[in-house]
């Protein structure tokens, strides 16, 4: 029994490594799309894909860490990522983010 848990440890080990180099070029690549992209809204869904890859970066960490004390962090960065994609998509729609109706 014990044979079979610690190959299952080293297959998590490589597992949770190969993800992470994943996601790290997966963060580098929209990083770049972000700086260099040829229209706006790419770059909304760039910088709305960076807080997916860090809400899976959290993810696996707590897997990695064997903890779930960063399920929290995941649901903050997801509250964040949705309100700034909502704030992008308005800005890039009427041009400003806060509408002020002077009479």
């Amino acid at each position: 029994m014990t044979e079979v848990l610690s190959i299952t440890e080293n297959i998590l080990d490589i597992a949770v490594t190969i993800s992470f180099a994943g996601i790290a070029i997966s963060l580098l690549l929209l990083l770049y799309q972000v700086i260099v992209g040829p229209t706006q809204p790419d770059r909304a869904v760039a910088l709305d894909a960076i807080g997916i890859n860090i809400m899976a970066l959290a993810g696996i960490m707590a897997v990695y860490l064997v903890t779930s004390k960063l399920n929290d962090v995941i649901l903050l960065v997801g509250i964040l990522a949705f309100l700034g994609t909502l704030s992008i998509a308005k800005y890039l729609e009427k041009g400003v983010i806060i509408d002020r109706d002077v009479d």
